[in-house]
């Protein structure tokens, strides 16, 4: 019995060490994702709400340096050595002045591509709809409409047609 259990033993422990070789490691983004299409977006005297739409609120926040927003973006990319990238914006007031870090904006404009698309809907028959044929079903000649009474100018009934 001893002969067959060391053996065993010995099989299943390499076998785990084997496996253990084959790990899968995550993708790991931490700060704020910073993109050269965000940077491109930025323009000189906006004011700090366009920049928080475009960039984002900023991730440190110095309470002595209220005219400056940091932001710092990582990843480390399935085990890899880890990409750090920083970018420092400066205001003057409620006005973007300048940029500071490891990315720089373009002298073209960018044109943002648009996802969505227009569809144009035919107009609708109602008389096609289920209300439409109900209500044409039950609609008929026969049907009379009744007189109004005619009324004098004290709000009092005269004669009926």
């Amino acid at each position: 019995m001893r002969k067959i259990i060391f053996p065993l033993i010995l099989l299943l422990s390499i076998s785990i060490t084997a496996c253990s070789s084959i790990v899968y490691t995550l993708d790991i983004h931490q700060g704020n994702v910073i993109t050269q299409e965000m940077i491109d977006q930025l323009r000189p005297k906006m004011s700090k709400r366009q920049v928080s739409y475009i960039m984002g609120s900023s991730m440190l926040v110095d309470v002595f340096h209220q005219k400056r927003w940091d932001y710092i973006y990582s990843e480390q990319p399935g085990g890899e050595p880890r990409k750090q990238k920083k970018l420092t914006l400066f205001f003057d007031g409620d006005e973007l002045t300048g940029i500071q870090g490891d990315f720089r904006p373009s002298k073209m404009p960018t044109v943002r591509k648009s996802h969505e698309t227009t569809i144009e809907v035919p107009k609708r028959n109602l008389d096609n709809t289920l209300w439409g044929k109900i209500s044409r079903f039950f609609s008929s000649d026969e049907t009379q409409e009744v007189e109004k009474p005619d009324l004098d100018d004290k709000n009092n009934l005269i004669e009926l047609k």
